[in-house]
C-alpha cells in the first residue's frame, strides 16, 4: 500500500478549532500520570508464569494452546492443520517459517506475493487454514498482535475457515501496555513501520443479541495458538 499525502490539513484543523472556540494548538506534550498501574500489571511474572495466565485465558476465548519445541513444530503444525481437516492452506511469506524449520511446502501452502494481487485475497477466502507468526502475544487477554506489511496480508488471519497463529514464547508479554510500547519504539522508524496492526483474540465472536456468545460469525470459526518455545 502506497503512503499518501495529507492535504489542507493546518486549514482543515484550524477550523475545527475555530468552531470549538479554542485556540490551534501548536505543541502537545505527553502528560505524566502520578499513577500508572498499567506499567506493574502482571510485570513480576516470570515467562513460564505468563505462559499460564495465557493458557488460562485461552480457554475463555475458545482458542486451542497447543505447546511445542522448534525440533516438533513440523510434526505440531501437521496434527493442527489435519484436525482442521487439511484443505487449502495460506500462510504469510515470513522468513521466521525458515528461521524455525517450518516446512510449508509439506502442506503445498500457498505464500502471499503482493505481485499477485487480487489472486491473494482469492486464496484467502477459498483457504481452509491461515498461518502467521504472532509479533507480540498478551497474556491477559490471549491477544495475538500481527504487523502486517509486504508478504503478510492480514487477509491471512481473517478469511480462512480457521487460523493458526505461531506464537514464539519469547513474544509473550503481560498485557497491551508493553506492546503499545513497542510500537511507540517502533514509529520512530517511519519508513519500516507496519501498514496495519491487527490484534486478534481468538476466534471470532459476538454476543450482540441477547448477550449470548456466538464464536465463528464474521471470520475464523476455529483458531489455534501454537506456542514454540524458542527461548
Amino acid at each position: 500500500m502506497g503512503r499518501g499525502t495529507i492535504h489542507n490539513k493546518g486549514s482543515f484543523l484550524s477550523n475545527i478549532s475555530k468552531n470549538l472556540q479554542r485556540e490551534m494548538p501548536t505543541h502537545v506534550e505527553r502528560p505524566e500520570w502520578q499513577y500508572r498501574p498499567q506499567d506493574k500489571t502482571l510485570t513480576g511474572l516470570s515467562q513460564d508464569e505468563l505462559v499460564e495466565v495465557l493458557r488460562q485465558q485461552c480457554n475463555f476465548i475458545h482458542t486451542d494452546l497447543v505447546e511445542t519445541t522448534t525440533d516438533k513444530i513440523n510434526e505440531t503444525l501437521s496434527q493442527v492443520i489435519e484436525k482442521y481437516g487439511n484443505g487449502e492452506v495460506i500462510a504469510w511469506n515470513d522468513k521466521r517459517f525458515d528461521e524455525f524449520g517450518i516446512d510449508l511446502a509439506a502442506h503445498d501452502a500457498f505464500i502471499w506475493d503482493e505481485e499477485k494481487g487480487a489472486e491473494n485475497l482469492q486464496v484467502a477466502e477459498r483457504a481452509n487454514v491461515g498461518i502467521t507468526f504472532s509479533d507480540a502475544t498478551l497474556a491477559e487477554s490471549g491477544t495475538v498482535v500481527l504487523y502486517t506489511d509486504k508478504g503478510k496480508g492480514r487477509s491471512v488471519s481473517l478469511l480462512p475457515a480457521t487460523y493458526i497463529a505461531i506464537v514464539p514464547k519469547s513474544t509473550i508479554v503481560p498485557r497491551f501496555t508493553q506492546a503499545a510500547q513497542q510500537m511507540n519504539r517502533m514509529i520512530e522508524d517511519k519508513e519500516n513501520f507496519p501498514t496495519c496492526i491487527n490484534l486478534i483474540t481468538g476466534p471470532s465472536n459476538s454476543a450482540d443479541i441477547e448477550m449470548k456468545l456466538v464464536v465463528g460469525v464474521h471470520g475464523p470459526i476455529k483458531a489455534t495458538y501454537i506456542l514454540v518455545d524458542d527461548k
